[in-house]
């Protein structure tokens, strides 16, 4: 095989009908055959060429191009490295005191020079993540309209929707690869909350420039805005977002076809990921699309991949099957359920069968142990339990926490409740009188929320438990031992799986993709961070671990012949493994100042 049938052809804004569609706006993009820009194409001079965001290099543009688009005199004459210029904005970043104001810079920056807020983040990236998104974006989420600045991403409403191709077309130009979309309904911890959901689109594109390289005008949040049931918002003379309440029912879905529909049109090689719809929309929406769009739920998929790989990490150190243990996921919203699927693809995958890795999988909500006499939620049925194969559920009016942990023997507890403390010191102790080395997993979050506090939980095990969060925790010392705090962020997973999706060119987005990822964020932990007791990577190595995701998202797609772009007559992994890997690297951009060719 030619290693050229490797290399990605994404259009080149200079050939054909693609000089028409950039001449049309104040800049655009020369990429190279790896579809990683190359030069950025300027069409207009003089101070407009500051206000493009992309373009942008505020005091780093050299006197070449000072004079070549129009900017003499129009900058002091001193020239700062993009290295100067980091530093110089860190000691502003830090010199906030409160994590919002240290958002509105951030963004404030991204919004006048896009570069160099990559930059900024890059260097930073273990204090800056908490920023940019959870916890701090939260806040950005409920305050968006109060604080809002500058327009970002395209916001759909009923009014608009009729004219969404064309709207989405004004995009052409950038090329745009990745789109995160949210109806704004389940923000995760706060609910609905109209129009400020697209804050959360703003954070998850950030970070896939951050982890995959992903450059930022390839990337477009979209808000589905059909309207909101809070009522404060509804109240509030401050609210941006259509002053309705949502729109249900075939209205609704209606809507959601509109758009699914252009954006399929115009960008059909694109990947969609669905953000923070609320749990019964998340489902069925994503099925809805798996096969029209490029499209994954990471409330659903990522949640379950990242959570997947904190599990077997545990194993490692228990030197355990995942076979052997019992699952319990208190919790079975779109995170719970997106959980216990992934742990079921994992145990098939050990040998056992569906209905085997099904037995071992219990969920439980307000009502007690999920169980098929009850009237559920269509996305339920599939862990629900059949009481006449658990005598102890037959006998239980309403299954509680506690004895379910005892009953079904359970050996990794998960937390998606929403229920703070709800993991308390009986629970915990009877999940470690089932094993000598429990997996808690409080993953519920902000901090007030989650199921039980690190400290309580290695107390009441004597330091065996083995814990992973989803809110970011201090290190607790427990009879003279550190313990490391491992957070499940889905970071770790979603920006690789996107970056391996284009690599690929893979048509659609398998289930197998984010189990191979959990797999390949497992093995990006260290043994020197297991014996820290992190079952996931540290944060600052999000950029290596999105590379190990991608990487094995893209052969997957490979080997169940979802690539477009990879052709493969004679498969041979190893060989082929090495010229994916070789692509990938060279797709990723850095955020690093481009040559600007003034047109």
């Amino acid at each position: 095989m030619e290693y050229c049938r490797l290399k990605v052809n994404f259009p080149n804004q200079l050939d054909g009908a693609g000089s028409k569609e950039v001449s049309e706006n104040q800049y655009g993009f020369k990429y190279d055959e790896y579809g990683n820009t190359r030069e950025i194409l300027v069409y207009s001079s003089g101070s407009s060429v500051n206000g493009i965001s992309y373009v942008n290099k505020g005091t780093a543009f050299s006197l070449a191009e000072r004079k070549r688009l129009g900017l003499e005199a129009a900058l002091p004459p001193a020239i700062r490295s993009i290295q100067h210029q980091v530093e110089n904005s860190l000691i502003k970043v830090n010199s906030r005191e409160k994590p919002i104001e240290k958002f509105i810079y951030l963004r404030s920056l991204f919004d006048r020079n896009v570069v160099l807020a990559h930059a900024v983040i890059q260097r930073d990236i273990e204090n800056l993540m908490g920023i940019i998104y959870t916890p701090t974006v939260g806040l950005a989420v409920q305050q968006y309209s109060s604080m809002f600045r500058q327009a970002n991403g395209l916001h759909f409403y009923p009014g608009n929707i009729d004219q969404a191709e064309n709207i989405l077309r004004r995009y052409l130009h950038r090329d745009i690869r990745v789109a995160v979309v949210t109806d704004n309904q389940g923000i995760l911890g706060i609910g609905d909350q109209g129009a400020g959901g697209i804050a959360i689109c703003l954070g998850k594109l950030m970070l896939y420039t951050q982890g995959a390289g992903v450059a930022p005008w390839h990337c477009l949040p979209v808000s589905l805005d059909v309207g909101t049931n809070n009522e404060a918002l509804l109240a509030d003379n401050e609210y941006l977002g259509w002053r309705h309440h949502r729109l249900t029912g075939d209205a609704y879905l209606e809507f959601i076809g509109r758009f699914a529909q252009a954006f399929r049109n115009v960008f059909p090689n694109a990947l969609c990921q669905w953000e923070d719809f609320s749990k019964q929309n998340a489902f069925e929406i994503r099925d809805a699309y798996l096969h029209d769009l490029i499209s994954f739920n990471d409330d659903i998929q990522g949640t379950g991949a990242i959570s997947l790989a904190a599990i077997l990490t545990a194993m490692r150190i228990k030197l355990e099957k995942l076979k052997d243990q019992v699952f319990l996921v208190h919790g079975a919203g779109a995170g719970g359920i997106g959980i216990a699927d992934q742990i079921g693809v994992a145990l098939v995958e050990e040998g056992l069968t569906e209905q085997e890795a099904r037995d071992r999988i219990f969920t439980l909500d307000s009502k007690g142990v999920v169980t098929s006499d009850r009237n559920l939620e269509q996305y339920k049925y599939k862990f629900a339990k059949n009481k006449e194969q658990f005598p102890w559920l037959k006998n239980s009016i309403k299954s509680s926490l506690l004895e379910t942990v005892r009953e079904a023997g359970i050996t990794v507890l998960i937390g998606t409740s929403g229920q703070g403390g709800c993991f308390t010191r009986d629970v915990i102790e009877a999940v470690h009188a089932n094993t000598e080395r429990p997996v808690i997993m409080p993953l519920s979050n902000p901090t007030s929320i989650a199921e039980a506090l690190p400290e309580d939980i290695y107390k009441w095990t004597d330091g065996k438990a083995l814990v992973a969060t989803g809110s970011p925790f201090d290190p607790v010392v427990h009879r003279g031992t550190t313990h490391s705090i491992g957070q499940c962020n889905n970071v770790f997973v979603f920006p690789g799986v996107g970056l391996g999706v284009l690599g690929s060119g893979a048509r659609e987005v398998l289930p197998q993709f984010f189990t191979v990822a959990a797999h390949a964020v497992s093995a990006s932990v260290s043994k020197a961070d297991m014996e820290a007791g992190n079952l996931v990577p540290p944060v600052g190595a999000l950029k290596e671990v999105s590379g190990k995701v991608a990487l094995a998202v893209a052969m997957s797609a490979v080997e169940n012949g979802v690539s477009r772009r990879c052709v493969f007559s004679n498969f041979q992994h190893e060989e082929d493994e090495a010229r994916m890997a070789e692509l990938l690297r060279k797709m990723r951009w850095d955020p690093v100042y481009l040559p600007i060719v003034a047109m």
